[in-house]
């Protein structure tokens, strides 16, 4: 009876659990989830965030503040509130689901967020509505502050727009945002909000232990925690998520660039 043997040292066996035992069937489907899904939502929101920038930029283009500014008031909105309201208009009786089927685009309801590989394609379209705004701006700024002189000598020697990009606008840009975008890797491993206010990590699997189809580690340990009550599991989800985020930082930073000429 307490305050006797309230507990009982185990060693590794939680860990051997979780990476060789009855666990690892959750662990390494869960694992590689959350993997691709930073990458995805890293990539996807430097890619066209800096395309919208350099759309913006452009000669041709007027009113450019009025431009940023529509964009930018995505990040006024609180994203929680921004994810429920996406929710909602993606559900099976949602105002989408309906305005596409009178448009005749569709005859019967997409299953947005209870298929599950339409639900994690969803959450990947959906944080980008969110992400791409923030590289926008940074990118924004980068090329705002590109040396013209370089770019004009280009532009004499013959170098096409594509040519200036590929050559001088984008390593400029990516100089700048590497560690940036590392941090944004690691925070989209650990991305709570998306995966639990959007799809709650479902639709539901019965394959994984107290995990759904969408389900990060870090939504996992959540599950585990509140639902579950497996502390001892959730306990190594969590060390072990401390450890890839560390790792992986401390290795990148080292390799970039900007570390190496700081």
């Amino acid at each position: 009876l307490p305050p006797k043997s309230l507990f009982t040292w185990v060693g590794f066996e939680n860990f051997s659990n979780v990476i060789t035992g009855d666990m690892a069937s959750t662990f390494f489907p869960v694992l590689g989830w959350t993997l691709i899904w930073a990458v995805l939502a890293t990539v996807t929101n430097f890619f066209f965030g800096v395309i919208l920038a350099l759309l913006i930029q452009s000669k041709g283009i007027k009113y450019k503040k009025f431009w940023r500014t529509i964009f930018v008031i995505t990040m006024a909105v609180p994203q929680f509130v921004s994810l429920l309201i996406m929710r909602n208009l993606l559900n099976g009786a949602g105002p989408i689901k309906s305005t596409l089927m009178n448009v005749g685009w569709i005859d019967s309801a997409i299953p947005f967020l209870t298929d599950p590989m339409w639900a994690k394609i969803t959450v990947i379209i959906v944080n980008m509505w969110i992400g791409i705004p923030v590289t926008m701006l940074v990118s924004t700024g980068i090329i705002q502050n590109l040396d013209r002189d370089q770019i004009e000598a280009a532009e004499i020697d013959g170098a096409n727009k594509f040519q200036i990009f590929r050559n001088i606008t984008f390593p400029q840009i990516l100089f700048v945002m590497t560690p940036a975008l590392i941090q944004q890797f690691i925070g989209n491993i650990n991305n709570f909000n998306v995966i639990f206010l959007l799809t709650g990590g479902g639709p539901t699997n019965s394959d994984f232990y107290g995990a759904g189809s969408t389900d990060l580690l870090v939504t996992w340990l959540y599950n585990l925690t509140v639902n579950t009550m497996d502390y001892n599991l959730a306990s190594v989800i969590g060390i072990l998520i401390f450890i890839l985020s560390a790792v992986f930082s401390l290795i990148m930073y080292t390799r970039t660039n900007s570390f190496k000429e700081a």
